[in-house]
């Protein structure tokens, strides 16, 4: 089924859960009006998430940072504690695993911010990339905007490898199913408003967060745009979790959504409210 819908720009330069527990919410004002919400899922990441926290934290944008710790067992939630009282971090907690679809859904339920970004606790995405997806939306050059890991000449962009080619027979998929052309349909770096990502009514319980996302966006025919970002892969050993079997799982997933209905109510909700604004270059190098 070739659909034909506006997606595929490209720049070059749920179940409701009841099982979260919180950790530790932030009345401070200076999040109840936040422009943008990171939702950070954590499991397992004890190495690297000081580090990430400190790199969001610094980043542009005000911002309230939604951080999911779901059944860490390695002392990420140790660290994650002493960061409970920044006045940016909310602090929330899955009692055992459950995915990183599910840690995201939990995120979103406690949203404030106009828009929102998916942040992976590794460090293989950098935070000062955040403008290049949050201001198209902004001036409304876009409805989604795609952190795409192929369209950098940086020297540090994704190299080839068979993940690399699971992620083109993914945005083969995308194309063959949805019709819209894709370099990077895997991006961890996936932004919306926050009444859009609602709106898609997300299910996803792994890592079919992904392909759930964009094959919903494509249905609804939104226009997604593709930006450059720079990308610092990691190896198995150093914790990367995607296996083989999360490529299966997403290409399923694709199949799944496609006679998916959105509610058209819900589409139309997107707020603008936030002005067309555009940073220096230079402040985010």
């Amino acid at each position: 089924m070739n659909r034909q819908n506006k997606t595929a720009s490209v720049r070059s330069d749920g179940e409701r859960n009841t099982n979260a527990k919180i950790v530790d919410i932030q009345n401070n004002p200076s999040i109840n009006n936040p422009v943008l919400s990171v939702i950070i899922p954590v499991y397992n990441e004890a190495s690297t998430i000081d580090q990430l926290l400190e790199n969001v934290v610094a980043a542009p944008f005000v911002k309230q940072i939604v951080v999911i710790d779901d059944g860490s067992s390695d002392g990420s939630l140790k660290i994650l504690e002493k960061w409970a009282q920044h006045p940016q971090i909310e602090l929330l907690r899955h009692s055992e695993n459950r995915g990183k679809g599910a840690a995201i859904r939990t995120g979103l339920e406690h949203a404030k911010g106009q828009f929102v970004i998916v942040q992976d606790a590794d460090l293989e995405y950098d935070p000062r990339d955040y403008p290049l997806l949050i201001e198209p939306l902004m001036c409304g050059e876009a409805d989604v905007v795609y952190g795409s890991r192929y369209l950098s000449n940086q020297t540090q962009s994704a190299p080839w490898s068979m993940f690399r080619l699971g992620v083109m027979l993914l945005n083969l998929v995308v194309r063959l199913i949805y019709g819209a052309k894709l370099s990077d349909e895997a991006t961890c770096y996936k932004a919306f408003s926050t009444s859009l990502l609602r709106a898609m009514d997300l299910e996803c319980e792994r890592f079919e967060f992904c392909p759930e996302v964009t094959a919903k966006a494509c249905l609804m025919e939104l226009t997604i745009l593709e930006v450059p970002i720079s990308y610092h892969p990691r190896s198995r050993d150093a914790g990367k979790k995607i296996r083989i079997r999360d490529g299966v799982e997403a290409l399923a997933t694709l199949w799944k959504w496609r006679h998916w209905q959105p509610n058209t109510v819900k589409a139309r909700s997107l707020d603008t409210s936030v002005p067309c604004q555009r940073s220096d270059p230079m402040e985010s190098i």
